[in-house]
């Protein structure tokens, strides 16, 4: 089990789609777990998730854990697999939720009543291209992967 995580390929490629996909998500997860880039932080980022969009505390609790762990571990290339799949995971559920009743495309110019779902089919493919690949070179678990085929 632990071989299937931690295995890559320690490409260019690997390393390219984690480390953006890293760097895009983690301002998303740092304000909602520590307030940075104009958020609210994790209680009122909580509230938020439980009270007004009615999501069950431990969804709204894996979102914040997800976008803020799951970012640092993809910039670092730790278990960048399941980060990943948590990653895909989030992201329909984002598109389900919030996303689909507005179509397909953001909303550049305001003049609809939320954003569509192409910034989340965009988050799921590098997250896909990084569940097929691995994480690629410069990452922890390609040390690690080292340590397990010895």
């Amino acid at each position: 089990m632990l071989e299937k995580i931690f295995t890559t390929k320690n490409d260019w490629a690997g390393f390219i789609t984690r480390v953006t996909l890293g760097i895009v998500m983690f301002p998303h997860g740092a304000q909602k777990m520590i307030g940075m880039y104009g958020g609210y932080g994790f209680n009122a980022t909580m509230d938020f998730f439980t009270q007004t969009m009615q999501l069950p505390w431990i969804i709204a609790f894996l979102i914040i854990i997800i976008e803020f762990f799951g970012a640092i571990s993809l910039l670092i290339g730790f278990a960048s697999r399941f980060w990943a799949i948590s990653f895909i995971g989030l992201f329909i559920g984002i598109i389900f939720t919030t996303h689909l009743e507005h179509g397909f495309f953001m909303n550049w110019f305001g003049n609809q009543q939320g954003e569509g779902y192409e910034y989340a089919l965009l988050v799921i493919g590098l997250a896909a291209a990084i569940l097929v690949n691995g994480s690629g070179k410069f990452s922890i678990d390609s040390k690690i992967n080292e340590k397990i085929k010895k």
